[in-house]
């Protein structure tokens, strides 16, 4: 079965910086694609990030130039780099098992979630 558990949230100063870890399971990290969505409240879940299999990379909105994914296939742990965080980046962040189609740069998730890490930036 797919276990991802997330860890590395906490609360910062607008301008600081986090970096989120995902740990998962098995072969999860060199046989799928990957993502970070966040949720703040009274939102839909967004995806922010998108790691692919084959290392193909995608930031979204407001996070560019800002977040940086990585992996490393030995710890079998998906990073997620928070530089400049901003009060909006306030939010429970999740890692997500899915398709990356990096021709159209569509990611379709799966139903596969982490626990959630909560990121809180004060002004």
């Amino acid at each position: 079965q797919v276990q991802l558990v997330e860890s590395g949230g906490g609360l910062v100063q607008a301008g600081g910086s986090l970096r989120l870890s995902c740990a998962g399971s098995g072969s999860i990290f060199s046989r799928n694609d990957m993502a970070w969505y966040r949720q703040a409240p009274g939102t839909q879940r967004e995806l922010v990030a998108v790691m692919s299999s084959t290392g193909s990379t995608s930031l979204k909105g407001s996070v560019k130039g800002r977040f940086t994914i990585s992996k490393d296939n030995a710890k079998k742990t998906v990073y997620l780099q928070m530089n400049d965080l901003k009060p909006e980046d306030t939010a429970v962040y999740y890692c997500n098992v899915g398709r990356y189609y990096s021709g159209s740069d569509y990611y379709a998730p799966l139903d596969y979630w982490g626990q959630g890490t909560q990121v809180t930036v004060s002004s």
